[in-house]
């Protein structure tokens, strides 16, 4: 009796981890689909240089990989007072390049850009379809004509140990191996957003551009005299006044556009991609994470459920294996009860049930493991990916292992019942 608990454990254990690691996948394949999706909303187009659409979707949103091929800051104040302005409802330039390496070693890149970043973008919807915004845990955005003022997100604050107030020195380049540069101050530490914005420090595009190596050579032809600047004289964080970059010596990584109406994006969709100049390139984000989830995602998520769906069909067979064993020990039982007037059908179905309930039993202790891993991995996962998980992150898809248990513990435990209903009852009362 004790080896046949001992093995029931363990034929339970087994099912039960096959459940946690498909419990695993669905859920963290689920949030980082939801999570991807929703970093990409909030406006229609990303424009920026003649690089490849998934590196500037990458490099603009996600805040991964290097960016690339700039465009002039002639091409963005096109959206705000040129040829492409009557298309436009926002334009919020980004400046990449720059990094902060907290004291701890941890990287983080830092974003050149403008108030309208946290005042205007809508950065997802709410169930109830209302527009979500950006909020300060503390403090407030930056302002227009502070130059060097500067939010970070709430993931940095917290692994970097921030506070408003507090100093920040960018590095030049990504790799935090750079020179630091001027120092800004934070006045702002972002509400946790879930989204890649939460791992990210964003200064005033304007300090930025004052930052040693990130102004351009004075074109060939034009004077001092000449050039030109369009953004009034700031301050800086001591109340002494700076005199902004000329538009001339600027440059942009990239640029959120958002549209006036359904209309624009096709517009400027083809405005662009099909100009001549062939200077920029637009891309419509949400289709460009789309087109990455179904390419890339999807094929790993499918190698991996079928990884666990096999590992369900491993344990289901030492079910089997288990019950099958077993049946030499309980034939004289089974024959006791057939003997007392049990019919072959009961004595079927008591195997079954018994199938039934090992599979149940590890599915269920399967479906607590499985979302108590993803609970403790949940810091991790946050601290370096920016993906929020919880205990209680369900999906849909869970809702089906319920059945498909059902229906493989009857499968697999069909052979041992049907044993038990061929057992020949005389035969088994005189060996026992």
């Amino acid at each position: 009796m004790e080896q046949r608990a001992l093995a029931s454990s363990l034929t339970g254990l087994s099912m039960a981890l096959g459940v946690a690691v498909m419990i695993c996948v669905i859920v963290i394949h689920s949030v980082t689909v939801r999570q991807f999706e929703q970093d990409a909303q909030g406006y229609h187009l990303i424009v920026g240089g003649k690089s490849g659409p998934l590196q500037l979707v990458l490099s603009t949103v996600y805040h991964l990989g290097k960016p690339d091929y700039p465009i002039p800051y002639s091409y963005y104040q096109k959206f705000s007072s040129g040829e492409f302005a009557d298309v436009t409802k926002l334009a919020v330039p980004y400046c990449l390049g720059d990094s902060y390496e907290a004291p701890n070693g941890k990287l983080f890149r830092v974003i050149g850009t403008t108030p309208d970043l946290f005042d205007q973008i809508v950065y997802q919807k709410n169930q109830d379809g209302s527009d979500r915004r950006y909020e300060f845990r503390a403090g407030r955005n930056f302002k227009a004509d502070h130059f060097f003022e500067a939010v970070v997100g709430s993931v940095v604050a917290a692994q970097a140990g921030l506070q408003v107030g507090d100093p920040l020195n960018p590095t030049h380049g990504i790799t935090g191996t750079g020179e630091k540069h001027r120092q800004f101050k934070i006045v702002g530490i972002l509400a946790p957003t879930g989204t890649a914005n939460d791992r990210a420090v964003f200064v005033n595009i304007e300090g930025f551009y004052l930052l040693e190596g990130h102004a351009l050579s004075r074109p060939e032809g034009v004077s001092v005299e000449e050039l030109i600047c369009s953004t009034p004289i700031g301050t800086a964080n001591d109340g002494s006044p700076v005199e902004p970059l000329a538009d001339q010596l600027r440059e942009v990584t990239s640029i959120l556009v958002v549209c006036i109406d359904e209309f624009g994006p096709l517009v400027l969709d083809t405005a662009i991609n099909k100009s001549k100049e062939r200077i920029a390139q637009a891309v419509s984000p949400v289709s460009e994470v789309a087109r990455m989830l179904d390419r890339i995602v999807g094929p790993i998520r499918l190698i991996l459920f079928v990884m666990t769906i096999l590992i369900l069909i491993v344990a289901g067979i030492s079910i089997l294996v288990s019950i099958y064993n077993s049946m030499s020990e309980r034939s004289h039982d089974i024959a006791v009860m057939r003997a007392l007037g049990a019919s072959r059908r009961a004595v079927m179905s008591i195997i079954l049930v018994e199938s039934i309930l090992l599979s149940l039993c590890g599915g269920f202790a399967g479906m607590l493991l499985g979302h108590g891993l993803i609970a403790l991995a949940s810091p991790y996962v946050e601290a370096h990916t920016g993906v929020t998980l919880s205990l209680f992150q369900f999906d849909w898809q869970e809702m089906t292992l319920v059945p498909g248990l059902l229906l493989l513990a009857t499968v697999v435990g069909f052979l041992p019942a049907l044993a038990a209903y061929r057992t020949d009852v005389a035969k088994a009362l005189s060996a026992g």
